[in-house]
């Protein structure tokens, strides 16, 4: 395997149109796209059917039916819809990236305790105020998880954008392959997988930054894990 094209500094040239750095821009640029949209669209939705148990059933089937639904197809139905352009293209993206949120936001708000609900309407908390201060928190490592798990699937499958002529990382892969350029296709595979891993890397981040250390376990494992004995001197192991 030859990763000439890879090492090669000329692919890598700033300024270049067809370079690395300005192809993961245009493919970062589909992807948040496509995340963005259809975090609008499945978060909201999560929360309501979360929060109220209401529409579960029909929610949960039809992202069912998104995961089974093929991209490239979708892909070619939207072309037929919209035409060429980056539309079909965030049509198809933002059709596979719905589920995983949907879900992960229906599971995460459905596996918050119903103790805790009850005691926040105790409280008084109105019901929004019980969604997004109670329960959007606790649930918010799932959430995030289903953000990461959507964003590896959107960012290996934006290099449909390359197929309707746009750009992206998925040049590299369909022009290699018709020109029987074998190395700058496998050039193509190495960066998406590695921009894929630092993305999902960035989102771990934010969900470090974001969460609560007593929602995800990280409080508790600071903890120590044994009580030295009342009157029991520093550094005497406990008997």
């Amino acid at each position: 395997m030859s990763l000439d094209y890879l090492l090669d500094a000329a692919n890598w040239s700033l300024t270049s149109p067809d370079g690395f750095p300005q192809r993961i821009l245009e493919h970062l640029g589909y992807t948040i796209l496509a995340l963005a949209i259809a975090a609008v669209i499945a978060f909201p939705i999560g929360l309501l059917i979360g929060h109220t148990g209401r529409g579960a059933l029909i929610a949960i089937n039809l992202g069912n039916a998104g995961r089974a639904l093929p991209t490239l197809g979708v892909l070619m139905l939207a072309l037929g819809l919209v035409g060429i352009g980056l539309v079909p293209v965030t049509i198809a993206l933002v059709v596979l990236a719905i589920p995983p949120i949907l879900a992960t936001t229906y599971a995460g708000i459905q596996s918050v305790a119903d103790e805790t609900v009850d005691a926040a309407r105790g409280v008084g908390m109105t019901e929004a105020q019980i969604a997004w201060r109670v329960e959007v928190p606790i649930a918010l490592p799932i959430i995030i998880g289903g953000l990461r798990n959507a964003s590896l699937q959107v960012v290996s499958t934006a290099t449909i954008a390359a197929y309707v002529g746009l750009g992206g990382l998925g040049r590299y892969l369909f022009d290699g392959l018709a020109t029987l350029q074998y190395d700058q296709v496998v050039a193509g595979a190495i960066v998406i997988a590695v921009l894929a891993v630092v993305i999902d890397l960035a989102l771990a981040g934010a969900q470090r930054l974001l969460v609560s250390p007593g929602v995800d376990g990280r409080e508790a494992g600071n903890r120590p894990t044994t009580l030295r004995a009342a009157g029991q001197p520093a550094g005497t192991p406990a008997g």
